[in-house]
């Protein structure tokens, strides 16, 4: 690739089949889908799939279809169709169509019923269990890869030979609803010896006397994914059908289905899926933390939802560049938190707009400045980005600094605030600590100093140096908040694998009130980025109302996931 082309963001075995594929003849045009099924909110791990079906599309100057894979309407609801358009949109993809699998019900069946007339499928009788018993199980953990080794060969069903006039029969049946769930399912014929155990005979429909959210009881029969999907696929015109790699197993039935109907040629790719450390994937999982109350809903910012992302204030810029930046794996394999963190850094550090915040205020006097005066104080808005400007902050006699920043008995190599020592107030002046006050029990509540009034906005005219720069809210003028501090939810790197109540971290939210900002946030409004000075990056929470500001944590300044390592807390 040339240096004045961009750079592409889908994987290069994935651009350099679809280009082979132009380049011979076999498709004219690209067209790709996004296939979410409706019954849950996205969240990052499936946000690669749709970005790679995205990016694929037009970087070869194609389109996308969003196409909904409804065909489980025991799980399916329109909330979910309604939610999942809103975060892609969110995330910046755009698609030519929105369509659904339950659009081709009525041509899905006709084709079905033409393997049966070909003598392609057939109409079993038999239980589950006893065709689960006549295809045979792999035992757990079984990769892919391994299932041929692992597998006995199958058992051909006592109904595999019906005559195709009584499979049309029943099956017509079945679809109008004549029989009982569980009682009867429509099968292809293929190869109940095949090492691949997909290939045996697998089944096609299934009994379903349920309400469809868009076609209500017209059906009492719904496709198989397995089914569905690639014949929508060919239906649609989907050139390229870009999904992870546990869907390299179903490559082969996709192909048997296409090439038997003589349907057109749709063509399936893998790529490694995302599995982010911390981050639950588990659609059941998410649903039951929802449901329980663990968690105050699919935007809950300790999920890694795109709701709860979003409503944590991570930039969709952040997520798109994580996760196309992630390199050109073919195998699955884990990615850090920390990682996804640096990048949301990286973003921020950019975008947000610098402000003053104290979360654990200590009350700081100046004693010899005048009680009555209020200077404003010039504070640069970004360091990052010189068209932001710069503000003023109000200055007074009485401040607010952090709890962190003053101690009576200083630690070694502790260079902030305590008795007799001096140093800077951001954007202010130098001051040196001469006394506190304490409560009845002991606790610092003020801390006195005297200031240097030739100091001001970084002035030294002495040349004396100081190692410590630290933050403040004056007081008359403090904007009393909520801010709430978001940690992992999870005590474990890999949540999907272990007990859901036994790895739930009881310190995930730690919720700050009154905490102290400068009265330049007044004004802020849901979903603004900060960063809070020598604290953190901050967003403005939707529960902020009635002059009320609510502020979440997106990610602190520094690494934290190291150290969490480091203790066992991970």
């Amino acid at each position: 690739m040339e240096d004045n082309q961009p750079v592409s963001r889908i994987p290069s075995f994935i651009r350099e089949a679809i280009a082979e594929d132009l380049k011979n003849g076999r498709f004219t045009y690209v067209r790709t889908r996004l296939p979410p099924e409706p019954n849950g909110y996205l969240h990052i791990g499936h946000c690669k799939a749709f970005l790679i079906d995205y990016f694929a599309a037009k970087e070869f100057g194609g389109e996308l279809y969003l196409r909904f894979d409804d065909t489980n309407p025991a799980k399916e609801e329109t909330e979910f169709v309604e939610a999942i358009q809103e975060d892609a949109a969110w995330l910046g993809i755009q698609w030519a169509k929105v369509t659904f699998a339950s659009d081709y019900f009525d041509l899905l069946y006709a084709w079905a019923v033409r393997l049966v007339k070909m003598g392609l499928a057939y109409v079993d009788d038999q239980t589950q269990e006893e065709m689960s018993a006549a295809r045979g199980t792999l035992p757990k953990g079984t990769k892919w890869s391994e299932t041929a080794a692992a597998l006995k060969p199958g058992v051909d069903s006592p109904y595999r030979d019906r005559a195709v006039e009584e499979n049309l029969d029943l099956l017509e049946r079945m679809k109008n609803g004549e029989f009982e769930e569980g009682s009867r399912v429509l099968r292809a014929k293929i190869d109940m010896q095949n090492p691949n155990i997909l290939l045996r005979d697998p089944v096609m429909y299934r009994i379903m006397n349920v309400s469809h959210h868009r076609t209500g009881n017209k059906w009492h029969i719904y496709p198989m994914y397995d089914w569905s999907h690639g014949q929508n696929d060919s239906m649609e015109g989907i050139t390229h059908s870009l999904c992870s790699n546990e869907y390299i197993i179903h490559r082969p039935l996709y192909e048997w289905f296409l090439e038997k109907l003589e349907a057109f040629p749709s063509r399936q790719i893998e790529f490694s899926r995302l599995n982010l450390t911390y981050a639950m994937m588990s659609k059941r999982k998410l649903r039951k933390l929802v449901e329980t109350g663990v968690v105050r809903g699919w935007d809950d910012p300790r999920l890694t939802t795109l709701r709860g992302l979003r409503r944590r204030g991570v930039p969709p810029s952040a997520i798109i560049d994580f996760v196309t930046g992630l390199g050109e794996t073919k195998n699955d394999s884990w990615v850090e938190m920390a990682q996804f963190e640096a990048v949301m850094r990286d973003h921020l550090n950019k975008i947000a707009e610098r402000r003053m915040a104290v979360l654990n205020p200590l009350k700081l006097v100046i004693d010899n400045y005048p009680d009555d005066l209020v200077e404003e104080m010039e504070a640069i808005n970004n360091p990052e980005d010189p068209s932001a400007g710069t503000r003023t902050v109000p200055f007074s006699r009485v401040l607010y600094i952090e709890q962190d920043d003053f101690r009576e008995s200083p630690p070694p190599k502790y260079f902030r605030l305590f008795p007799g020592n001096e140093v800077r107030l951001r954007y202010a002046y130098l001051v040196k600590c001469t006394g506190v006050v304490k409560d009845d029990a002991g606790n610092v509540v003020e801390v006195h100093c005297t200031y240097d009034p030739d100091t001001r906005g970084g002035n030294t005219p002495d040349g004396r140096k100081v190692k410590s720069t630290i933050h403040w809210v004056a007081a008359q003028h403090a904007l009393p908040v909520e801010v709430r501090l978001y940690d992992q939810l999870f005590t474990t790197e890999r949540p999907d694998d272990g007990d859901l109540d036994a790895i739930i971290n009881p310190d995930s939210l730690q919720v700050l009130t009154p905490c102290y900002v400068e009265p330049a946030l007044l004004r802020a409004t849901p979903g603004e980025h900060f960063q809070f000075e020598r604290t953190g990056y901050f967003c403005v929470d939707p529960d902020s109302a009635d002059g009320r500001l609510v502020f979440n944590r997106t990610v602190g300044l520094r690494d934290t996931w190291g150290k969490i390592e480091q203790t066992g807390k991970g």
